[in-house]
């Protein structure tokens, strides 16, 4: 008897661990927050709610990002959520290389000046993406703290 207890004990913990794993990656399918950072396969697939000729810059789908990332080239922040329709939350966004493709990209910002007090993985997964954290863009001289995977 006991052994069956141990047994439905280890299904139950399993099913539980299976069902986190679950809605973790639901949620970061769909993302909770802005159109910047939302998955996609191709360019055509982001921004959906917008024409993408309105937006500052050419939208990409960086494949450097794990099930894609949706963004738009930049020259300044003021490019990104240029656009009614293209940032939903207010949360601002900056602009900054990404990484060393010498390119400037629209990422959510996870900058002490925007987040306050806030910890700044919980920022990014309320904010854009439950498998995103804070980090730097990568982008040498002109890395910011980007909410990205």
């Amino acid at each position: 008897m006991k052994t069956i207890s141990t047994f439905t004990r280890s299904i139950q913990a399993s099913f539980a661990v299976s069902f986190v794993a679950l809605v973790t990656l639901v949620q970061a399918c769909g993302g909770p927050g802005e159109q910047a950072g939302q998955s996609c396969a191709a360019p055509t697939e982001c921004y959906p709610d917008i024409d993408q000729a309105d937006l500052q810059g050419e939208v990409l789908c960086l494949d450097k990002v794990a099930g894609g990332y949706c963004t738009h080239l930049c020259e300044t922040d003021a490019d990104c959520c240029a656009v009614d329709g293209e940032c939903k939350t207010g949360h601002p966004q900056v602009c900054s290389p990404f990484e060393s493709t010498g390119q400037k990209m629209c990422f959510l910002s996870c900058e002490k000046d925007v987040i306050g007090d806030q910890e700044e993985t919980a920022y990014c997964v309320e904010f854009a993406n439950a498998a995103f954290g804070c980090r730097s863009s990568g982008g040498g001289t002109e890395n910011r703290k980007v909410c990205v995977p």
